[in-house]
């Protein structure tokens, strides 16, 4: 803090690396975390261009309005930024703002008369039922890793899950009997997820070999379902490469990601009858609204549907 005609102006960046701390305490997620304060310093490097010595002015929180907010979405807009990632970015100043008026440094929010970009609704990316079925069966299951693999691909079709849920998951957390994984969500909420037969057997085939990516000493405080190669939790991006690597191998003829598996496990539960409040309970969406952008995907099923059952069709 530095003190600015008898009143203590709290630096930005001072505040930034405070919010963080903030965020931590409320056991928010670390790419949670780490997305908002990246989108914070970006916004700080714009307020403070360095001169051509390198010197950067100072800028304290109580300089912030949403005349300068305005301006830095102007500036997004100049650079082409999608409009996705401007809204985020006014999100994580809402957000920060927020914290600084529950703690008396803002008399307002000024982030909140700034509005939102309007975000052009997309229909998510999804295979076939036959293309999954392809790229489940890619792996080459003589080795270990590919069964690792074929477990990965299998468990985030059955269940739905997050990326990053997906690499959280412990030992522990399946239940064989049941056939059950226990999901931690975003905000740290736990839900209970079904697997079913393929993805059952996968899981125990590689849980047969996973001995041989176990490495001693590892450093992990609990025991990972899944490890890369030198025996530690795999990480989202790996498994990301590992979903782009088996849809080129099958020559899938579009790109594919884990959440596009995510979407695949929606869409195809959706086509086969389940009711939206099943699937939102299953995907962990906190909102009935977020889950209700699959109907839009089976609008062809329906049509469909139609054509073959209507009489008059």
């Amino acid at each position: 803090m530095v003190p600015l005609g008898g009143v203590f102006k709290i630096l930005m960046k001072e505040a930034i690396q405070k919010f963080a701390e903030h965020l931590k305490v409320k056991n928010a997620s670390p790419h949670t975390i780490r997305n908002y304060v990246s989108d914070l310093e970006q916004f700080y490097d714009y307020l403070t261009p360095s001169d051509p010595h390198g010197n950067r002015p100072e800028f304290s929180v109580q300089q912030l309005d949403n005349l300068v907010i305005r301006e830095y979405l102007g500036h997004l807009y100049d650079h082409k930024i999608e409009k996705s990632s401007m809204a985020r970015k006014i999100s994580a100043l809402r957000s920060f703002c927020q914290v600084l008026c529950r703690q008396n440094i803002l008399k307002e929010n000024p982030a909140q008369l700034v509005k939102l970009p309007k975000i052009p609704k997309k229909i998510p990316n999804h295979l076939t039922v036959e293309d999954c079925a392809k790229l489940i069966e890619a792996p080459d299951l003589s080795t270990p890793l590919g069964k690792r693999d074929r477990a990965i691909l299998e468990l985030l079709y059955a269940c739905g899950v997050r990326v990053s849920e997906l690499s959280d998951l412990n030992l522990d957390d399946i239940n064989y009997k049941e056939c059950l994984i226990l999901v931690r969500g975003k905000g740290k909420k736990e839900r209970l997820a079904p697997f079913g037969q393929y993805c059952h057997r996968a899981l125990e085939a590689y849980l047969k070999e996973r001995a041989a990516l176990t490495k001693p000493n590892s450093g992990e405080p609990r025991m990972p379902l899944f490890l890369n190669h030198s025996g530690t939790r795999l990480t989202t991006r790996s498994v990301a490469r590992i979903v782009e690597k088996y849809a080129r191998l099958c020559g899938l003829s579009q790109k594919i990601s884990p959440h596009g598996l995510r979407h695949s496990f929606a869409t195809h539960m959706l086509n086969s009858g389940a009711d939206l409040r099943s699937i939102q309970e299953l995907l962990g969406h906190k909102s009935l609204s977020t889950t209700q952008k699959y109907t839009h995907l089976s609008v062809g099923h329906l049509i469909e549907q139609y054509d073959k059952a209507h009489p008059k069709a």
